[in-house]
C-alpha cells in the first residue's frame, strides 16, 4: 500500500519537483499540503499548520518538507516529533548545529530522516565517484554560475542572514564535490563578495586542501549569480595519474579524456523518491552535512569583500 506523504511548503521547486515526483511513485500517495497561505495541488486537502494536518490526517506518517532553510529545525524537530518520517530540501538546516540536533532526535524517535542533495542525483556523479575512487586529485575546478533573477526572483529571504545567497545553488556543486572526490576536502581560503545592501553573497571563490595534499595540486570553486546568457554548472577533476573528468550540466553529462561517457535526461528528483521508498522500507535515516560544512567553513575563513548593491 502506498505511504501517504504531504509536502510543506508550496514554492517553486515542491511545484517544479516534489509534485509529479510524487504523483510518479507508486510508493507514495500525495495526500495534503501545509502551506500558511492555504495553496494546494489537485483540489488536495491544505493546511495551515502541521498541527491541524496531524489531527485532521493522522495516516499522513511522511513530510516532504521543501520551506526556506531559515525556519526549517522548528519545523522539522515538530515533525519528527509527532511520530513522522522527514525528508529535506537541500540545505537541511540553517546550522551545522541543528542538522545534528535532528539527527539525534529521529534516532531518539526512531524516525526516517532523508537530508536530500539532489544534484547528486544526476546520471553522471555516480559514474564520476566510481573513476575517481582511490585516486588522487591533482585539479578540481567548480564553476558554478546562474542568473539570479532567472532561478530565485522575487525571493528576499535568499539575501538575509541564513539565507545562503550563491551558496544556495553552489550547494549543489558542493554535494557533488563532496560525494565523487576520493579523499576529504577542506576550505583553506575563501572570498564572499557581498553587495552593499544585502547580508548574504552573490559571488564566491573557494580554495580547497586536503588532508594528505598532492605537491601542486590545485582544488577551487567559484560561485557567481551575476551570469547573463547560457547557465555554467560544471565541474573539472583531473587526477594526478592524468585522467580528466568533466562534468557538464550539474552531472547530467560526464566525459572522460573527452569521450562522452554519460549523457542522460535528469531524473534528480524521481531518484530522489525511490531512494526516501528505500529507506522507509528499511527503516533506516541518511544523513550527510558535509557540503552544509563546507559553506559554514567558507563564512568562518572567507575573506569578505563589498560590491555593489543588488536590486531584483
Amino acid at each position: 500500500m502506498p505511504q501517504k506523504i504531504a509536502i510543506m511548503g508550496l514554492g517553486k521547486i515542491a511545484l517544479d519537483q516534489h509534485v509529479p515526483s510524487i504523483l510518479a511513485n507508486e510508493d507514495f500517495e500525495l495526500a495534503a499540503i501545509v502551506s500558511g497561505r492555504l495553496a494546494t495541488v489537485n483540489d488536495l486537502p491544505s493546511f495551515r499548520t502541521q498541527e491541524e494536518l496531524y489531527e485532521t490526517m493522522p495516516d499522513v506518517t511522511a513530510i516532504a518538507i521543501c520551506t526556506p532553510p531559515a525556519g526549517r529545525f522548528e519545523t522539522t524537530r515538530a515533525a519528527l516529533l509527532a511520530g513522522r518520517d522527514v525528508l529535506i530540501e537541500k540545505p537541511p538546516a540553517a546550522t551545522l548545529g541543528e542538522i545534528a540536533e535532528l539527527a539525534a532526535i529521529a534516532e531518539a524517535e526512531r524516525r526516517v530522516f532523508f537530508t536530500t542533495w539532489h544534484s547528486r542525483f544526476n546520471p553522471g556523479v555516480e559514474e564520476a565517484r566510481r573513476l575517481l575512487a582511490g585516486r588522487r586529485l591533482a585539479k578540481l575546478r567548480v564553476d558554478w554560475r546562474e542568473d539570479v533573477r532567472r532561478w530565485h526572483p522575487g525571493q528576499a529571504w535568499i539575501w538575509e542572514a541564513g539565507g545562503f545567497g550563491v551558496f544556495d545553488p553552489g550547494i549543489n556543486a558542493l554535494s557533488i564535490v563532496t560525494e565523487i572526490a576520493p579523499e576529504p576536502l577542506f576550505v583553506s581560503a575563501a572570498r564572499l563578495e557581498v553587495p552593499a545592501n544585502r547580508q548574504t553573497p552573490i559571488g564566491v571563490e573557494m580554495t580547497f586542501s586536503t588532508a594528505d595534499p598532492v605537491a601542486g595540486a590545485d582544488l577551487t570553486a567559484v560561485f557567481d549569480w551575476r551570469q547573463e546568457g547560457p547557465q555554467s554548472w560544471n565541474i573539472t577533476a583531473e587526477t594526478t595519474e592524468g585522467t580528466l573528468l568533466q562534468l557538464t550540466e550539474g552531472g547530467a553529462k560526464l566525459s572522460v579524456n573527452g569521450e562522452e561517457r554519460v549523457a542522460e535526461a535528469s531524473q534528480e528528483y524521481p531518484r530522489i523518491y525511490a531512494m526516501f521508498a528505500r529507506l522507509l522500507a528499511a527503516r533506516e535515516s541518511h544523513v550527510d552535512v558535509r557540503p552544509l560544512r563546507l559553506v559554514a567553513d567558507a563564512f568562518m575563513v572567507g575573506e569578505r569583500r563589498q560590491v555593489e548593491a543588488f536590486e531584483d
